[in-house]
């Protein structure tokens, strides 16, 4: 068995900018004040902070390095250009398991058809950044 070549670097850049994205999608100004208000959450509540953001990080670690070795075997398997095999395989992997199990962990959560759509978003945003800094640094 062989395991695809990554490049560490790219993916721990790639786990760290869904942080950023993170951060400028749920700030209030752009879409932080829609999501507390369908998520039941009270602005100023002091919610706790550090525990979500340390599994975010070791989450979007994860979910980087899964990207970079799909990309890769996706351009082993294609060819042409790993940046280009980066976005697709995030796009596809995004549809087939991100949005698919938001999906449909959220109608039996019952939870708002918008805020499903943002989160949705937000994770194919997210995705799509971590194949980009994935696809310009291949291993």
């Amino acid at each position: 068995m062989t395991v695809p070549e990554i490049n560490y670097i790219a993916v721990v850049l790639a786990a760290l900018s869904s942080m950023v994205v993170g951060a400028v999608w749920y700030t209030p100004k752009v879409f932080g004040t829609y999501w507390m208000k369908q998520s039941g959450i009270e602005p100023g509540s002091g919610a706790p902070f550090l525990r979500p953001v340390i599994v975010t990080l070791l989450v979007s670690f994860i979910t980087a390095w899964v990207l970079a070795g799909a990309a890769r075997l996706s351009f082993e398997f294609y060819g042409g250009s790993f940046l280009w095999n980066a976005v697709l395989t995030s796009v596809i992997l995004w549809a087939g398991f991100t949005a698919a199990r938001f999906i449909t962990h959220d109608q039996f959560d019952r939870r708002p058809v918008g805020l499903t759509v943002l989160n949705c978003a937000h994770e194919l945003v997210t995705v799509l950044i971590m194949a980009v800094i994935i696809g310009v640094w291949p291993a």
